[in-house]
């Protein structure tokens, strides 16, 4: 959906009206102003943010369609969700709108978040749907924005970004396991960020057999599509080592292998692939608005399937680190595809921060649901900075603790560590296994997602399916603590 900024209103097909809680009576309607009165009342209108009310007024030309759009108390998250839900009400049976912002008191970051709301609810995947019906087609190709504020064009730049990089994410996450898999997702990634800066490394599974990253391959083996390990650069402050390491899963779909999932609900695990499909995402958002930092995105690629070749429980493998893993459930894989992941990092970049990002556990859902991803770290002002982040964004976060008595229950008796320990606490010691492997020194935040990579309900910026989780939260994380300031920001 296109998104402009005009200084007069046209002609389009749906002037939209925003209007603060309880702030009807102030709003200009003109000759309107009965109609609104009598619609607002009979619909109990009072400008919640998101809500709605529909004028239809005649006019010399014929029948003027006029919204009424409740923003709420003004603040940006309630503009993002008025933007999310005018979307919705609109992407089928409107062509274009115009919202008109005049007389409105707003913030230029405010009317972003509008913008950048109504354009990501907009996103639709509908390639192998043949017969869709025509009622059902998106008609939405414009949004045009009247009266904003000096630098609301600007602000809309970076939102702009984020939603071609949630766009790339949620693409990922939504394609068939049968033609997403290690080698296209690079295809594709690659493809969707040409041209924009970044530098690319690819490594196949002879290159990473080379280095020792026996533990991310032990989870292919049992595959007819090899792994691959995929990393996106961006030297948007100069030369110089990357500020920070943005790692994910990429489990381009996971059976559970020789541990096999139940058969029902195993079609999900094509988004298992989700913290992979993120940091690609918000890689390509950086490299869009040219971020003024140094990031690398690592993304660990591989499926994992239950042939002949695959691991079994009892098995040991061999890290990049030299840390030996007993295997003792081949569907605990994404922590070994981390492991190496986080391995190779810190060996080739040095880096000094790592956030990754994982589908990793069910027992994170048990916990939080579909409202917050978890957050795990070794240290305090890294995971305030990413809840501050999240909550800036809607991308929320929920911290875990560590300790060393969680550690404990890692231990194995005939390896370095096991990779799973009891039922309890299932997300915590996956994430003391992630810790293992983090060098003494390094920063390191573990973001397990897999309660919110997917949704079975609509969402201020999303339909249903693939939400574009953690492209937003990683984008400000990096913005807000590691972007340096150009000089207009200074």
């Amino acid at each position: 959906m296109q998104i402009s900024f005009a200084s007069v209103a046209g002609k389009a097909d749906v002037l939209v009206l925003p209007v603060e809680k309880d702030a009807l009576g102030r709003r200009d309607l003109a000759d309107a102003r009965a109609v609104a009165d009598a619609a607002a009342a009979a619909a109990r209108f009072t400008g919640e943010a998101g809500s709605s009310v529909d004028l239809f007024a005649g006019e010399a030309a014929g029948v003027r369609h006029r919204i009424l759009l409740g923003v709420g108390g003004g603040d940006e998250a309630d503009w993002a969700k008025a933007g999310g839900a005018l979307t919705a009400k609109l992407l089928t049976t409107a062509a274009a709108a115009t919202i008109d912002l005049t007389g409105i008191s707003v913030t230029p970051a405010a009317v972003a978040r509008l913008a950048g709301a109504a354009a990501q609810r907009a996103w639709r995947h509908d390639v192998y749907r043949t017969r869709l019906p025509e009622a059902q087609k998106p008609t939405l190709a414009s949004l045009t924005i009247v009266g904003a504020p000096d630098g609301a064009d600007a602000a809309w730049l970076a939102q702009s970004a984020v939603t071609d990089g949630m766009a790339l994410t949620r693409q990922l996450v939504t394609e068939p396991p049968n033609l997403l898999y290690p080698e296209t997702f690079v295809e594709q990634v690659t493809a969707s960020v040409e041209g924009l800066g970044l530098e690319i490394t690819v490594l196949d599974e002879p290159a990473m057999r080379e280095l020792g990253m026996g533990a991310l391959l032990g989870v292919s083996q049992g595959s007819a599509r090899d792994a691959r390990l995929l990393a996106l650069r961006w030297n948007g402050a100069g030369e110089g080592a990357p500020a920070i390491a943005l790692v994910g899963k990429g489990v381009t779909f996971d059976t559970g292998g020789i541990s096999i999932k139940p058969a029902a609900g195993m079609e999900d695990m094509k988004w298992d692939m989700g913290g992979a499909g993120a940091v690609a995402g918000a890689m390509k958002a950086l490299a869009v608005r040219k971020a003024r930092a140094n990031v690398i995105g690592v993304m660990g690629l591989v499926e994992n399937m239950p042939d002949g070749n695959a691991i079994r429980p009892g098995d040991v493998l061999t890290s990049m680190s030299g840390q030996t893993i007993e295997v003792l459930n081949t569907d605990a894989e994404g922590r070994l595809v981390l492991c190496d992941c986080i391995t190779w990092v810190q060996r080739t970049h040095g880096v000094e921060t790592i956030v990754d990002l994982a589908t990793l556990t069910g027992a994170m859902i048990v916990a939080l649901g579909h409202e917050y991803g978890g957050l795990f770290s070794n240290d305090d002002a890294l995971a305030r900075q990413l809840e501050a982040a999240g909550l800036a964004t809607d991308d929320k976060l929920w911290r875990f603790p560590l300790s060393a008595t969680y550690d404990k229950l890692i231990d194995s008796p005939i390896a370095d560590v096991k990779n799973v320990g009891p039922r309890g606490a299932g997300s915590i010691t996956a994430a003391q296994f992630i810790q293992r492997f983090v060098e003494d020194g390094v920063k390191w935040a573990h973001l397990d997602i897999a309660g919110m990579v997917w949704s079975d309900k609509p969402g201020v910026h999303h339909d249903k399916g693939a939400t574009g989780y953690g492209v937003r939260l990683l984008d400000r994380f990096v913005r807000d603590n590691v972007e340096q300031a150009s000089p207009s920001r200074a």
